[in-house]
């Protein structure tokens, strides 16, 4: 039996068709999603957003554009959030990344996040050299769990060697919520601008009752004491803090003073919640 031959004719269908006239009272519209077009706003033979996506590569500027850090941000957030949800009690070390090692302020951080982690909290860092590498080395070195929030930076390595779970990101935003977020108090050693903008910044938050029951301890009278008095005698005495607000700092030099003061406001927002 000869073969058979089939031949198919493609019959091609035109998706959209041509205007259709107007009737009274209709105007030409357009959509691009869920935006509506009309009048001069209008767009004429424009490419659909699905076309746009998949004709070509196109240039590749568009990675750095607003809209795409907006996903790069929302992405630090469910990377943070997914990463840190489980974490225990924590307390967050603060302090100068240049402190050498070896040196009196990197043994004492090391016994804070030491006593800390003996105490059951975790201990969450920035994640670079100095303060922050002696805080999750105590912590690590005591069976504690050892934290670093990292972030990019032209002049600092990465998470230091102490860390046992570590995230890098891009935006002091979204590396600040999560400080707060999972930290139960802030414990500020001799540190830059750095620990200064953290230690502000929880602060505020105290004070305008963003976080409660949120101890802020400064480490080394001799280190912060000028401070505490400028803004006792200054911003206090001109008005542009109330008396009580003084009260949201906690100075001191010894460790079981310290570990006491997380402990007690630990407690009491255990018992408001």
């Amino acid at each position: 039996m000869p073969a058979c031959v089939v031949t198919t004719v493609a019959h091609v269908t035109e998706f959209e068709d041509p205007p259709s006239p107007l009737t009274d009272g209709q105007v030409r519209e357009s959509f691009r999603g869920p935006v509506r077009l009309r009048g001069d706003q209008r767009e004429e033979n424009s490419s659909t957003t699905d076309q746009r996506l998949l004709d070509s590569r196109g240039p590749s500027d568009w990675v750095h554009t607003d809209p795409w850090r907006v996903l790069r941000i929302q992405a630090e957030f469910v990377e943070g959030f997914g990463a840190l949800a489980g974490l225990p009690r924590a307390v967050t070390v603060f302090g100068s990344a240049r402190t050498r090692p070896g040196s009196k302020q990197y043994r004492l951080a090391e016994e804070i996040g030491a006593a800390l982690a003996q105490e059951g909290f975790a201990v969450i860092t920035g994640g670079g050299p100095g303060i922050m590498e002696a805080a999750n080395k105590g912590a690590k070195q005591a069976g504690g769990m050892s934290v670093g929030l990292g972030i990019e930076l032209p002049f600092e390595q990465g998470l230091n060697r102490y860390v046992d779970l570590g995230i890098n990101f891009r935006y002091f935003f979204a590396r600040k919520t999560m400080f707060v977020k999972y930290s139960q108090a802030y414990v500020c050693l001799p540190g830059g601008f750095g620990t200064l903008d953290e230690l502000f910044e929880a602060l505020t938050l105290v004070q305008t009752k963003k976080v409660t029951k949120f101890p802020v301890v400064l480490f080394g009278s001799g280190y912060w004491g000028g401070l505490v008095n400028w803004i006792r005698d200054s911003v206090a005495a001109s008005g542009n803090i109330s008396p009580p607000d003084l009260g949201l700092l906690h100075v001191t030099d010894d460790v079981d003073d310290m570990v006491r003061v997380v402990h007690d406001a630990y407690a009491a927002w255990e018992a408001a919640h």
